[in-house]
């Protein structure tokens, strides 16, 4: 397969990836309207773990033995991965889904930020201001101190920080340690996190249409993940990477749809913004690679 084609694999597979997401975050917020948070994320959580154990075995990982620095990278990285889940479903439940993605898109922007100050990674004066510019795109989203101001919006800037740590963490993983058996150790601990606290609170009945919902968001946020890293393996990842903004396409789409969200002017205007000095930042990074 050439270099086109694999590129063109690459921007499919996360194209698919974002569509299974913003698919799985759609789920959980409808089954929001029967449950609070905790009971969604654990019966959520351990259907998602169940097909991820599944998919696991069938590839032979359940066996796999990280080295003892892996274990505490892994440690720290679901730490991160557990407070990324229930600070943007806090966010996500308590605000409209095409506002709590685009707030997510500063995310790239983020990690190259973070690259840079505590990887060494090189960063030019061009991807300094895109980054700048970024994230004033995401104050003209969360426009605080003003009117159209949700509290919430800081818990979503909050889940875009724990996510940035775990990229970061998962960049100094051996090459050897399997995606997969991350994903299942990562999906198990936001299972028993959710579940210890979904005690403390008053366990409803759930029905059989969320549970459904329920059942499906765990099957998209699985497509989410498998896609996500077949991604990264086909092409050019300057090329691939981009594609993730077709999240925001979805969000928009379902939020009007579904939960008749239509954004303002405002939000569309930050959103721009953000997703055009991501996309800037993956072409700079690409010139320098060359």
């Amino acid at each position: 397969m050439n270099d086109r084609q694999n590129n063109l694999k690459g921007a499919f597979y996360m194209m698919a990836s974002m569509a299974g997401f913003v698919l799985n975050d759609t789920m959980v917020k409808l089954a929001s309207d029967e449950l609070d948070l905790f009971q969604a994320v654990f019966i959520r959580g351990a259907i998602a773990t169940f097909l991820l154990g599944l998919l696991a075995w069938n590839k032979g990982a359940l066996s796999f033995r990280p080295s003892r620095r892996d274990i505490k990278i892994i440690g720290w990285r679901t730490v991160a991965e557990v407070g990324a889940t229930f600070c943007f479903l806090t966010a996500l439940f308590n605000m409209p889904l095409a506002n709590a993605t685009a707030i997510l898109q500063s995310l790239p922007l983020a990690v190259t930020l973070a690259a840079s100050l505590f990887l060494g990674h090189k960063v030019g004066w061009r991807r300094y201001l895109a980054i700048t510019l970024g994230f004033v795109g995401v104050l003209i989203i969360v426009r605080p101190g003003t009117g159209g101001f949700n509290a919430y919006s800081l818990w979503a800037l909050a889940s875009v920080a724990f996510i940035t740590l775990r990229d970061l963490l998962s960049h100094k993983l051996a090459p050897s340690t399997p995606s997969i058996f991350v994903a299942l150790i990562t999906s198990g601990a936001v299972m028993i996190f959710a579940g210890v606290f979904a005690t403390t609170q008053e366990w409803r009945t759930i029905s059989l249409e969320t549970f459904a919902l329920l059942g499906a968001a765990a099957v998209f946020i699985l497509v989410g993940y498998v896609s996500a890293i077949t991604a990264m393996r086909h092409g050019d990842i300057s090329f691939v990477s981009p594609f993730r903004y077709s999240i925001l396409i979805w969000a928009l789409v379902l939020g009007i749809l579904i939960f008749k969200e239509i954004p303002d002017v405002w939000t569309i205007a930050g959103s721009a913004i953000v997703v055009g000095m991501g996309i800037f930042t993956f072409y700079r990074e690409r010139v320098s690679t060359r």
